[in-house]
């Protein structure tokens, strides 16, 4: 059957049961009537516009170890695809560097998304069946307690040129590594998600909404109970061939946090860096 995603709003009695059903079921929820104001939203996708346009983001080369700072176009390739997603982005971490333009702003909404992220795995161990639950090495929200990798992830997708490699799209598919994803609505459209039948759906770009989707740390941890589902960014269409901002919270839980019996976080997370040509 075809993923029938919920749209929530954030402030509903009923707001965190119907939020674990729809990741139990699709992978993927969608929050609406969030907390985060959306001026706040728009001002840091402004700032880093400005930075991916400024020849001086090549000041902020990546650390190859600690994965904070500028990654440049053509630098990362799904799980198993050679081919390299059309795309440059920037890793902020609260210890790490940040380009000399960017204010504030962008710590404040990376505090905000992380304080949503708390609440939302809190409704997830809350609704979860015990069974599950109580294979939880540590309560959700604990695992990423004082982490040192929940990472913010600003991409920025360019104008296609024409010049791109054969079956090269912006994102090719995947699943996310890490426990949950908390990912403000892009600038444009181009989410997509692969549902039970192999079929694409289009995930909403409602700038005043929150997509979350459960990541393969979480399917872990819970003996796949949470699925990881499998998405991507596709191509714009050549009428709309402008650039795409997104910014992504990936949520990693403390390096020591068992996710089962073969990974702590910090082993998993490794050996994912690697494969995806990160490392």
């Amino acid at each position: 059957m075809s993923l029938d995603i919920l749209t929530i709003n954030y402030n509903n009695s009923d707001a965190d049961r119907l939020f674990e059903k729809s990741l139990k079921n699709t992978g993927f929820a969608v929050i609406k009537d969030h907390p985060i104001d959306k001026d706040l939203i728009g001002e840091v996708y402004k700032e880093w516009e400005n930075y991916f346009s400024s020849e001086s983001k090549n000041d902020y080369m990546f650390d190859e170890v600690k994965q904070d700072g500028y990654f440049p176009y053509l630098t990362e390739n799904a799980k198993g695809s050679t081919a390299k997603d059309l795309k440059e982005f920037y890793h902020i971490y609260e210890w790490g560097r940040k380009p000399h333009m960017i204010g504030a702003k962008t710590m404040f909404l990376y505090k905000e998304l992380t304080n949503i992220a708390s609440t939302l795995l809190s409704w997830i161990q809350k609704n979860s069946p015990e069974n599950v639950s109580k294979l939880f090495s540590v309560p959700l929200k604990d695992m990423i307690y004082k982490s040192q990798y929940n990472l913010l992830r600003i991409i920025h997708y360019p104008p296609l040129s024409g010049n791109e490699e054969l079956n090269s799209i912006r994102a090719a598919a995947h699943e996310d590594i890490n426990l949950l994803t908390v990912l403000v609505a892009g600038s444009q459209p181009g989410l997509q998600v692969l549902d039970n039948n192999e079929n694409w759906l289009d995930v909403t770009t409602d700038k005043n909404t929150i997509v979350i989707n459960s990541g393969d740390m979480l399917n872990m941890a819970s003996d796949n109970y949470y699925p990881s589902t499998t998405h991507r960014v596709i191509n714009p269409d050549p009428h709309s061939n402008v650039s795409r901002y997104s910014m992504p919270l990936f949520l990693h839980p403390r390096d020591e946090v068992v996710l089962n019996e073969n990974y702590t976080a910090g082993t998993y997370l490794q050996e994912r860096l690697e494969e995806i040509g990160l490392k």
